[in-house]
């Protein structure tokens, strides 16, 4: 079936699934496959479910007359995405980058949400199945369109880039993430620069922070810029003011002396870049003042990234959804930085580091013990291969036995720090936390 008639199957029904476990009504159902699964086998239970049609890339599940053959069904959703948006003209703004691109997202969708209907990512739906899915989202009501872009390769950010065709494009920052997948830091940085070079074939706009040496190399070439950052001489230029307990800055406009001052959510000095790049985002595309404080102060963290969670006594900073060699680096700096004098970190392994893995564990092991922070409790392979480097620090293999270590401890009055990638879902040692 080619992509038109496809999609005018989709203006018929257009709600789209692809588990056959929770099928929208009269939806189209996309038998997707994976390492472990395969979604044509499911296309009777999804249109006994209430799916108007299947696409199915298998004859063998192409007997039912609302089954529709295609010669591969990702094609088939990722072209449909590619045409829906094709229909629309509003902006639509590609965000990557190894940190706190999630983060800065909803900060965005916050911001913009105070003016414009604004659609965004759900969840971590980020990559070549969930950015199209993202895109048939849009609507005749939609104003703004957030795409996060998220990628362990290089090439799967110009796939994204060339379904969703972004107007405007942020890059966070480029750090040591998925280097099993990328190879090296300059490959993390190739990979990420192709949201760059989207915007440079199709003359869009990008929003670059002049502090990050990085970005700035990365953006050469770039002719359509607004920059953001602690320089007198950027576009948005902000200052922080405060980080305990949340951040505080200021920020003005360049060739404007008024300073705007914003109460924020959020802990960690390092997502005060992530603060300006939602100023400055908000404030191209024409929000007031009062709205971006507005949109900034009334986001609050959650889904475990950066999220305050209180058990009994103690504070847990709950940023488990992932974590690579910069963020893991930085959440420790933060917690040094606290006048809390019950600090604690319990840390889970970093993934994705290939050769790198032994080096960069090592590395947040040494950083622990030059900030002498109190307690750590290290779980995971990774770190456990390293326990006799650091005899003052806990080890543990598993999380099961890092659960009866720390309900041993009785914490309390204390700030405790839990950080790991999102495969030890460190979150369930949160009840071993409460004092």
């Amino acid at each position: 079936m080619k992509t038109e008639d496809l999609y005018s199957l989709f203006r018929l029904h257009p709600a789209v699934s692809t588990d056959s476990r929770a099928i929208s009504p009269d939806s189209l159902f996309f038998a997707l496959k994976g390492p472990h699964f395969n979604g044509n086998a499911y296309a009777r239970q999804a249109l006994e479910a209430g799916a108007a049609y299947a696409i199915v890339d298998e004859e063998a599940y192409a007997g039912n007359e609302r089954c529709i053959l295609v010669q591969d069904v990702l094609n088939s959703l990722q072209n449909l995405a590619w045409h829906h948006r094709n229909q629309f003209t509003i902006p639509v703004l590609g965000i990557t980058g190894s940190n706190g691109k999630t983060t800065t997202k909803e900060l965005l969708y916050s911001v913009l949400s105070q003016q414009f209907n604004t659609l965004a990512t759900k969840g971590n739906l980020n990559n070549h199945i969930g950015v199209p899915l993202t895109l048939l989202r849009i609507n005749a009501e939609t104003g703004m369109a957030i795409i996060e872009m998220g990628a362990n390769h290089q090439k799967e950010i110009e796939l994204l880039c060339s379904i969703a065709r972004p107007t405007h494009g942020l890059i966070t920052n480029v750090g040591k993430a998925h280097l099993e997948g990328f190879g090296s830091l300059e490959g993390v940085m190739k990979g990420k620069k192709e949201l760059y070079d989207s915007l440079s074939i199709n003359n869009g706009h990008a929003f670059v922070c002049a502090d990050n040496p990085r970005l700035v190399e990365m953006s050469n070439g770039l002719t359509d810029i607004t920059w953001y950052g602690t320089s007198p001489s950027c576009d948005i230029r902000g200052e922080l003011t405060g980080s305990q307990p949340h951040l505080r800055f200021s920020w003005q406009k360049k060739g404007n002396e008024e300073m705007h001052t914003v109460n924020s959510a959020l802990s960690g000095d390092y997502n005060f870049e992530n603060l300006l790049a939602a100023v400055c985002v908000g404030d191209h595309f024409g929000l007031s003042a009062e709205q971006l404080k507005r949109g900034i102060e009334g986001y609050i963290p959650a889904n475990n990234r950066s999220q305050e969670v209180e058990q009994g006594s103690n504070l847990v900073i709950l940023d488990a959804y992932n974590a690579n060699p910069g963020s893991m680096a930085a959440a420790i700096r933060h917690l040094a930085s606290h006048p809390s004098k019950n600090k604690v970190a319990v840390l889970g392994d970093m993934f994705e580091l290939g050769a790198y893995a032994e080096e960069e564990h090592a590395s947040i092991i040494r950083l622990l013990e030059e900030l002498a922070i109190p307690q750590a409790c290290l779980i995971g392979p990774e770190f456990f291969r390293q326990r006799k480097t650091a005899p003052a620090l806990h080890f543990f293999e598993n999380q099961e036995e890092a659960s009866a270590w720390l309900g041993s401890q009785r914490l309390s009055d204390s700030l405790i720090l839990l950080k790991g990638s999102r495969g030890m879902q460190l979150e369930k040692l949160l009840p071993f936390l409460h004092s």
